[in-house]
């Protein structure tokens, strides 16, 4: 056992932990752990992510040493599901905003943003058998000192440590944003989760051109509703439902 594992081992004690210096994607650990017998709460941790996964199909790759990779198993009731993404983008706000951040904001649906630039994105990914939830894999990656400098990124992404000029701990940092994803999932049948994501949302009121698996949607991002959804006028006076996609702004 190495020293990384022991210690978060020590630290998240009694909650199970899975630990691995490279992973392809902690989604998919958590996935097949979920599918076995993994209790609601476990986690995976990676140092490094070779094939993390993000919407419509992407994959990333996370250098070691420079983000905190986490995939959550959780197992809501089914009518709760899409409230998880709620959950995960409210706990690392207060996360982001703990350690002193000023200008935290959440893209719809799920990327946290610092500064008007993405510090993490969130990935849930659910089990069903036989028309029964068996539970959700909550995969979440946080930039802590990735250099986006002279990449495709710059301008876009950014890191913890780029921002508030100081080292940042991951393994504090990850229990610490454990601890606000299991407050958040006491609260995942109450109005206070959803309110308080709807209030942390930077998208609504601008124009939007969002990309979805099939089409893409372009208006006035209006407001949301109770599953998440974003509702956008378009330019024809309809309001469109949209539940996920690649969203830009103006």
């Amino acid at each position: 056992m190495t020293l990384i594992e022991q210690s978060l081992l020590e630290r998240l004690h009694p909650r199970e932990v899975r630990f691995f210096s490279q992973i392809g994607s902690t989604n998919d650990e958590a996935l097949d752990w979920l599918a076995k017998d993994a209790t609601s709460g476990s986690v995976v941790v990676a140092d490094e992510q070779v094939a993390g996964k993000g919407r419509l199909g992407r994959v990333w790759h996370t250098p070691p040493g420079t983000a905190l990779i986490v995939s959550v198993v959780l197992r809501p009731s089914a009518e709760y599901l899409s409230k998880i993404t709620m959950l995960g983008a409210v706990a690392i706000y207060d996360m982001v905003k703990g350690l002193g951040a000023d200008y935290v904001g959440i893209k719809w649906p799920n990327d946290v943003l610092l500064n008007g630039l993405k510090v993490s994105g969130i990935l849930p990914e659910a089990i069903w058998e036989n028309g029964q939830l068996v539970g959700v894999v909550l995969g979440m990656g946080i930039n802590v000192r990735i250099d986006f400098s002279d990449t495709p990124l710059a301008g876009q992404a950014i890191s913890l440590e780029t921002i508030l000029g100081r080292h940042i701990d991951r393994l504090d940092l990850l229990a610490d944003l454990l601890g606000r994803i299991d407050y958040w999932y006491e609260h995942l049948n109450t109005r206070e989760l959803f309110e308080t994501w709807q209030s942390r949302l930077d998208t609504i009121g601008q124009t939007v051109r969002i990309q979805t698996a099939d089409k893409e949607v372009v208006g006035l991002a209006q407001s949301v509703d109770h599953d998440g959804a974003l509702l956008v006028l378009n330019a024809h006076g309809q309001v469109q439902r949209v539940i996920a996609g690649d969203i830009a702004l103006g």
